[in-house]
Parts: structure tokens; C-alpha cells; sequence
């Protein structure tokens, strides 16, 4: 989850506000005993500093539309009362989650156009387009009298992508020029070598494992991954099978890109309460819960409780996803009581072939985006202790001469200016109930 706060002048920008899900409100370890043991929420930034401060508040900027960027909105916004600021997709798709907490046009939502800048009190920020595994990611560029500073959100170095734009080099190259103070950027995959997938590899994979099965296919993957989502529907026409959608949230993805005019018009979607009457071997099924979330559609599936469709012996599941730290074990379950069925199971880390990309930037995509920027601080961001400092240590390689790694609700001072309290906020974080 994210919640991140600049300040300069006496004012601050919030740039993503997000939730995290599946996290023990209490840890096993604390309290044995206790029913709340093995209770888990939705879990939100704690919201405290700026909420005591929210005339200070000039907006609230959101990179994208993930739950860990958008996801809390709906629930923390009445704290803050103070505009929002996105792209077209990631707007409608916050317009939604509003309406259904009765919160709908009360948000005032400034929808801005891909690479625009906008003066949002004393700071200037800029969208910079980046290639991520939902549409419309964006990087912005957030200027002040006191320096710029580059907030990369989630991204990766994708030169093929199944939509939207090529990762542009020449965007970020430029920035060189422009004395950047500071580079807050992804560390979920500072630890991996080399470079990340582009995901039109993970569509030839798809199309390879998928192709020889007999029996129906259920792919588990992130609603939110547009792109993905095409890949299995061209996959589907191209294996000679139907392609259906199991979860709100996946039906909710594909709607907003249809509006949206991203999804193509070509990739056709069966019915789900159809699929059911299908032969096996004409059907494939997209299903949420890759995580193991227990009232998803994977896991009702994997109970045999499902009310559209039923899985059998000779049934295949993939999962075209990582395992989150934190979720194994209830990925392991999914895949126990899957395979007591005679089910099949593939999860992407054993798979021989790519059925999964990350969104993210391994190492040396790290390097290069250094080389290209050379940002005086490098401030590492999303992931646990060992990322933060993995990505330290590879600013440090290419020559960036200070950084921070801290930990949730540091406040880090990025130039001098006296008389004014300004840096970054990472917050810490309070559970928030779920509407179901």
C-alpha cells in the first residue's frame, strides 16, 4: 500500500493513497487464542499527520489504478476533503469504488491528460508515461523552488506491450538535463537480476501451455491486468475455446476498459453462467482469488461450490501470477485441494515457460533508469527491508551519491530551506473495514 506526502511552503501533495489485503489485523505469534488470530482486512495508511493538517493538503495526485495506489480513497478521502488528481482510466475506475461507498460526485476528480502538467499549489507536477501491468501507469515529475523530484510509482521497461505504449527511453533520458534532487522509486524487484518480461513474452507462453491441454482451463490472474486479460482472450480464439470471467472485480476491469475504449473489439467474452454447459475442452475461465483469498472465485472453485461452473478430474488451473509474500499458505491450500481432485495445478514460479510477467523492475532495468536520470537521492520505496536496501546499493553502484532507507512514517529532508518542515512521509497503517 502507498500513502506519500512532499512538502514545501508550508503545503504538501499526497501522491497515491492505497490499501493493502489478506494482512492478520493480529499476528498468530502475539495472540494465540484470539479469533482475530486468523481474522485478516483490508489494511489502509495511517492518515493522522495529514488529517491534523489538511488545510495544508493541496491535493491528492494517484499514479494509477491498483488497489495498494487507489484502493483507500473511498475510505480516508472525508479526511482530507481536497481534490484528486488522475488520468481517465484510473478516474473512472475511482468513480466506481465511490459509488458504491455512496460516495459518488461528492470527489471532485480533475482527470488529466497523459504527459500534461498541472500546478497544484507551490508544486508543478508532471505525468510521465511508464509501462506497467495496468493501463495508464504514470510516472510524475514534481517540481518546487527547492528542486524536482521524480516519483517513479510502479513500473518496468516493457518494448512490446499488449496495450498501450512502448516504454519510452527518451522521456526518461532527458531528465539528466534537468537536475533531478531526488528519484523515490519501485524496489519490489531490486532483488531480481537482469530484466523484467515484456508481456507479450508471457502471451507466447500462455499460448504454448495452454494450446496442448485437454480439459477445461482456469487461469487465476490480477483483475487490473488489462493486458494479460487480452492476451488470454487471444489465446482463447486461438485455441478454439471460450473465455469467460469469474469475479466482480475482473467483469468490473473489463468494463472500464471497454468504456475506456482499451479493450479491442475483437476480444470477444462468453457468458458466464454459459460456460458451465460447454464441453471441456472449449472452455477457459479467468478467475480472481490468485492469492488464495477465501471467498474469491478461485477458492469456491477449489471447494466445489462455485454456482456457475464445476471442475473435474482431468481440469487444469493456472496461475498466471507470482505468490505474494505472506500469501503462501493459502496459496498451498488452492493447490492441495485442487489436486486431492486429480485438478492440475501450474504456478508461474514452476512453470518451464512464461505464463506470468512482473510489473516491476528487476536490477538491471534499476541501472539503466539511474544512468538515465541521475538523481542526486535515491529513495527507495514498495517492498520489505531487504528491497529497500538491495535498491540502495544499485543507486549507490551508478554513482547517486546519497540515499535513504528508512521505515514507514519517516519523514526525509530533501534540500534545505529554512523555516519550512518538508520532505517525504511514508505513513504507517490502520486496518479499515470492507464492504463486501
Amino acid at each position: 500500500m502507498n500513502l506519500n506526502l512532499y512538502g514545501h511552503q508550508g503545503k504538501w501533495l499526497m501522491v497515491d493513497c492505497g490499501v493493502s489485503f489478506n494482512e492478520p489485523l493480529v499476528p498468530a505469534t502475539k495472540a494465540p487464542d484470539s479469533a482475530l488470530a486468523d481474522t485478516f482486512a483490508v489494511v489502509a495508511p495511517d492518515p493522522t499527520f495529514i488529517a491534523e493538517n489538511k488545510d495544508a493538503l493541496a491535493g491528492l495526485v494517484i499514479t494509477h489504478g491498483h488497489e495498494d495506489h487507489v484502493g483507500a480513497v473511498p475510505y480516508l478521502w472525508k479526511r482530507f476533503r481536497c481534490p484528486v488528481y488522475t488520468t481517465p482510466f484510473t478516474a473512472e475506475l475511482l468513480r466506481r469504488k465511490l459509488a458504491r461507498e455512496n460516495l459518488g460526485g461528492q470527489i471532485p476528480i480533475i482527470e488529466v491528460s497523459g504527459e500534461s502538467t498541472h500546478t497544484i499549489g507551490p508544486f508543478v507536477v508532471s505525468w510521465l508515461a511508464i509501462t506497467h501491468s495496468i493501463p495508464e501507469p504514470y510516472a510524475v515529475k514534481i517540481a518546487t523552488q527547492a528542486g524536482t523530484v521524480l516519483h517513479t510509482a510502479d513500473w518496468k521497461i516493457d518494448a512490446n506491450p499488449i496495450s498501450g505504449k512502448p516504454f519510452k527511453h527518451s522521456l526518461y533520458q532527458s531528465l539528466a538535463e534537468e537536475n533531478i534532487l531526488a528519484l523515490v522509486g519501485d524496489s519490489t524487484n531490486a532483488l531480481k537480476p537482469g530484466m523484467s518480461l515484456s508481456e507479450r513474452t508471457c502471451y507466447d507462453g500462455l499460448l504454448s501451455t495452454i494450446k496442448p491441454l485437454t480439459g477445461r482451463v482456469v487461469v487465476a490472474c490480477f483483475a487490473s491486468n488489462i493486458a494479460r486479460l487480452i492476451s488470454l482472450a487471444k489465446v482463447a480464439a486461438n485455441t478454439g475455446r471460450y473465455m469467460a470471467l469469474l469475479g466482480y472485480s475482473l467483469v468490473n476491469m473489463v468494463g472500464i476498459a471497454r468504456a475506456q475504449g482499451i479493450w479491442p473489439e475483437e476480444a470477444t467474452l462468453a457468458d458466464a453462467s454459459h460456460i458451465g454447459y460447454l464441453p471441456p475442452e472449449e472452455v477457459l475461465v479467468v478467475a480472481t482469488g490468485s492469492q488464495g483469498e477465501p471467498r474469491a472465485a478461485l477458492s469456491r472453485l477449489a471447494l466445489d461450490n462455485h454456482p456457475l461452473l464445476e471442475l473435474s478430474k482431468g481440469d487444469h488451473v493456472i496461475f498466471s501470477s507470482i505468490v505474494i509474500p505472506g500469501n503462501e499458505k493459502e496459496v498451498e491450500k488452492l493447490v492441495s485441494r485442487f489436486n486431492a481432485r486429480g485438478i492440475s495445478t501450474l504456478l508461474s514460479e514452476d512453470s518451464q515457460l512464461p505464463v506470468h510477467a512482473s510489473g516491476h523492475p528487476c536490477s538491471e532495468e534499476l541501472k539503466l533508469m539511474y544512468h538515465w536520470v541521475k538523481p542526486e537521492i535515491a529513495v527507495p520505496v514498495h517492498g520489505e527491508h531487504q528491497h529497500l536496501e538491495a535498491h540502495a546499493q544499485i543507486a549507490k553502484s551508478c554513482g547517486v551519491r546519497k540515499t535513504y532507507v528508512g521505515q514507514n512514517g519517516d519523514l526525509y529532508r530533501l534540500a534545505p530551506q529554512a523555516g519550512i518542515r518538508r520532505g517525504l512521509v511514508k505513513t504507517g497503517r490502520i486496518p479499515i473495514r470492507q464492504k463486501n
